[in-house]
């Protein structure tokens, strides 16, 4: 097998995956728009068989602390994060990473608005909510579930300078004495917030239920372009549900959520639920040593604005009259920080999924890590990676590029052959199998290394396209790795890169339809990559100019090498 079909079958490949990623993302999901209904105004019998009693994803609620009653916000800053806490049912409603601008900062813009994960606007829906359910009256509408209304002392916290704790305290109490007081406890330089409802039982009967958290998302509204939502890697990565149960992550595209046959329904200790999207994430965290229910939903199922749910419910709480329980869980809202993630929880750096290159990208990424601890720019540090990784497989590239060279040399020879036998391809493929044997030369020696260098050229498109660090990380003109060279300078090189391997491995003995595809490439894949990370085009861009200056000073030393046999 040549160069020229080796190069062929990789960029068959490439396109390929980018293409079926891209088409999978836009038509694959069905399209949520904007606009959806309130889940206060649905609500959903599904439970997980086998648990505690049935929560339902919107409990009626009638009473005095119901749904007619007022509500109000609650804003808790601190060094990292800005939070809205609506007092209906004590759930987060807003979430803003302040150290994670949505666009980089400049000096016209120093100060750009922070990355909004939890959003109460219908066109970005995504909530955290918790909450209580009773198992003793199931029937009962006063419950302090998530459509309950608290009590906060103040309209907003903040996060004083020395102060390393900050506590929120909300309470519920109905006419039979039952309080509930819920406290969101946020700690410096911390991501995680931890919860605590205290179940305090004033009546003179015992109260028996169970405590809940749960995530509840709408899908981000899709473009409506092919070309629009493959340019955003946010469309293009997974964005869905996902669950650990104590020794395995899996995950639901939204798609998948949707389908009643794909619910999740398991109980298990040690896990977490989270929503996941590119960089970002939230994930409930029971305690570690309790047995919890799992379970997906979706409300308002079957219409056109339908949201997902992941819950988890826990163990049946008693509280006898006159005492008190405590039921507590932690929500982490706030970057792929990986590397760090499992020391908050066990499997938490699973939500960055690698999928089957995990094995290999998961060095890359300590490797690539190292190297911009070096030289201190991302952009710099990815060069060097490409630099390593050639050195590490110079060997395996430069015998596929003798082969090359060599098999380049026999393809008059070759072609005189196939003129010579005609349709005889028994005598034909004897004839090339002689030529090779006198000439020493191996036609499958360009094939080896091409399927192992495969996985890395995989591993490193996870690993350039989901790291947080390239997100905003400027080089020369670049201002974000994360997002397309602005000047397309880096999809142009590539395509140059192409037109040079063509030019090194003439398509002596394609077939018409292969030349053609040959000299379409480069244009396909400049458009390709134009829209796809500058840090990704980066590696690419690099990594061919390298991989063409071996591939000229090898095919010039075998020249160079039959001269003087020949001399």
């Amino acid at each position: 097998m040549n160069q020229t079909r080796n190069f062929l079958l990789f960029a068959l490949l490439a396109v390929g995956y980018f293409l079926f990623t891209a088409w999978q993302k836009d038509y694959m999901t069905p399209p949520v728009a904007a606009g959806a209904t309130s889940a206060a105004n649905a609500t959903s019998a599904s439970a997980v068989p086998g648990a505690q009693p049935a929560v339902a994803v919107a409990p009626a609620v009638a009473t005095a602390t119901g749904s007619n009653a007022p509500a109000s916000l609650i804003t808790v800053t601190t060094d990292v994060l800005r939070l809205t806490i609506d007092t209906r049912g004590g759930s987060i409603v807003k979430a803003q990473l302040l150290d994670y601008p949505v666009v980089p900062r400049t000096k016209k813009d120093p100060d750009p608005a922070p990355v909004t994960l939890f959003d109460n606007a219908d066109a970005h829906y995504f909530v955290a909510q918790n909450g209580l359910v009773s198992s003793s009256d199931a029937a009962a509408a006063d419950q302090p579930n998530h459509l309950a209304v608290f009590q906060g002392a103040q309209s907003s916290y903040t996060l004083a300078p020395g102060q390393n704790e900050l506590d929120v305290p909300l309470t519920w109490q109905d006419a039979k004495g039952l309080r509930v007081t819920k406290t969101y406890r946020f700690t410096r330089g911390s991501y995680v917030v931890a919860l605590d409802q205290k179940i305090a039982n004033g009546s003179n009967v015992p109260w028996q239920g169970n405590a809940y958290t749960q995530l509840l998302r709408a899908e981000p509204p899709h473009l409506g372009n092919w070309l629009a939502n493959m340019s955003n890697p946010e469309n293009r990565s997974f964005q869905g549900a996902a669950w650990y149960t104590g020794e395995k992550f899996e995950k639901l595209s939204f798609k998948d959520l949707a389908n009643p046959k794909d619910k999740l329904q398991a109980q298990f200790k040690g896990g977490w639920a989270a929503m996941l999207r590119l960089y970002f994430f939230a994930a409930w965290i029971p305690p570690a040593n309790e047995m919890a229910s799992y379970a997906t939903d979706t409300v308002n199922p079957g219409s056109a604005h339908p949201r997902y749910l992941i819950r988890a419910i826990g163990p049946t709480l008693s509280v006898a009259p006159g005492q008190s329980v405590d039921a507590t869980a932690r929500l982490y809202v706030g970057p792929n920080l990986q590397g760090k993630l499992d020391a908050v929880a066990p499997g938490l750096d699973l939500t960055i999924d690698y999928g089957m290159f995990k094995a290999i990208a998961v060095p890359m990424h300590g490797i690539l890590s190292f190297l911009h601890s070096i030289v201190k720019n991302w952009g710099a540090a990815i060069v060097l990676l490409v630099l390593l990784i050639k050195g590490a497989t110079w060997k395996l590239t430069a015998m596929q590029y003798r082969s090359s060279a060599k098999m380049r040399k026999l393809q008059p020879r070759i072609q005189a052959l196939k003129e010579r036998y005609g349709d005889d391809k028994v005598k034909l493929q004897q004839a090339q199998m002689e030529l090779y044997k006198k000439e020493k030369v191996n036609p499958m020696a360009g094939c080896l290394p091409v399927l192992i260098t495969m996985p890395v050229f995989f591993s490193l498109l996870y690993v350039l396209e989901y790291s947080l660090e390239l997100r905003q990380a400027s080089f020369l003109w670049i201002h974000d790795l994360s997002a397309h060279d602005p000047y397309y300078i880096l999809p142009v090189i590539y395509a140059a890169v192409m037109l040079g391997t063509q030019w090194l491995n003439p398509a002596v003995g394609m077939d018409p339809a292969q030349a053609k595809m040959m000299k379409v490439m480069p244009l396909l894949f400049s458009v390709l990559f134009a829209f796809y990370p500058a840090g990704l085009c980066l590696y690419y861009a690099v990594n061919g100019l390298v991989g063409l200056g071996q591939q000229w000073w090898i095919t010039h030393h075998v020249e160079r090498e039959e001269a003087v046999a020949k001399a």
